[in-house]
């Protein structure tokens, strides 16, 4: 008896196997069929049914998969089903979550509907993923110059200026300022020069999303990745000890465009004051 019933599961596992086996063969025809009459929707539903019987197939049908992904996407842009269309990346990244492809594509359609930032996001990763995809570094620079004023680059190569910020930092950390947040880090400057100024905890705020990953990338890049704590948060909603460990002795910021009405630079200071710095005793 028991070598029969053990009979008995195998014929069922192979039954079973089977039967997946002629469904992904089916759907596969289907949607070669739908492709070839541009319905490009259902191609698309059976490639997702593919996928997810027979993942091991995600190389065999990657090209075909994307090219049925993007064709039926600017139907549904088309159509104005933006919620439609944004679920059927999700579920593309799911499937494919660092195809730079993809993830540039996704970026494309954000930026035409005026999602720059979140763009941004996506454009980054692409290039992250495949630093030699010309398209995807052409539209993070687009949108980079979107996002990032001409005159946050004046600034940061103003040395009279970034002189003077170096040097009061350095006043402030060398009084016994050691635990550090900079609000609105932007690229990261000033949370750089704390931690150069021998602060033992450096931690940074930065609300948009392109100026964050912006700034990852400066302070990777200076080595000091590991010592300051990037957050991708708007001030106002960090806690202690959730965001950062601890009251900050010394909070530092240069938000001046107009971008401080966003975050709200008065309520920034009062709740960094009340909540994350540490009160005189």
């Amino acid at each position: 008896m028991p070598n029969s019933n053990a009979k008995l599961h195998s014929n069922h596992r192979g039954g079973r196997e089977a039967s997946r086996r002629e469904l992904v063969s089916r759907s596969l025809q289907s949607a070669q069929h739908c492709l070839e009459n541009q319905d490009f929707g259902t191609a698309y539903a059976h490639y997702l049914l593919v996928l997810n019987l027979a993942p091991e197939l995600k190389t065999t049908v990657k090209e075909t998969f994307q090219f049925t992904l993007f064709k039926w996407a600017e139907e549904l842009d088309s159509l104005a089903r933006i919620q439609d269309l944004f679920n059927c990346y999700e579920q593309a990244l799911e499937l494919y979550p660092n195809d730079e492809v993809i993830c540039n594509s996704m970026g494309e359609h954000l930026f035409r509907m005026g999602f720059r930032d979140e763009a941004a996001g996506y454009f980054h990763k692409a290039v992250k993923l495949n630093p030699d995809f010309a398209d995807a570094k052409e539209n993070f620079y687009r949108v980079a110059n979107w996002l990032v004023e001409r005159w946050h680059f004046i600034m940061l190569n103003d040395a009279r200026r970034n002189l003077t910020y170096l040097r009061a930092i350095e006043n402030a950390v060398h009084s016994g300022s050691k635990s550090v947040l900079d609000i609105g880090t932007g690229t990261g400057i000033l949370s750089m020069f704390a931690k150069k100024a021998g602060a033992s905890s450096v931690y940074a705020c930065e609300l948009s999303k392109t100026m964050y990953e912006l700034a990852r990338d400066v302070v990777a890049a200076n080595d000091m990745e590991r010592e300051i704590k990037l957050l991708h948060l708007k001030s106002l909603d960090i806690e202690i000890p959730k965001h950062i460990p601890e009251r900050v002795s010394l909070v530092v910021t240069e938000t001046v465009d107009a971008g401080l009405f966003g975050e709200g630079i008065v309520e920034s200071l009062i709740h960094a004051w009340e909540h994350l710095l540490l009160q005189p005793k």
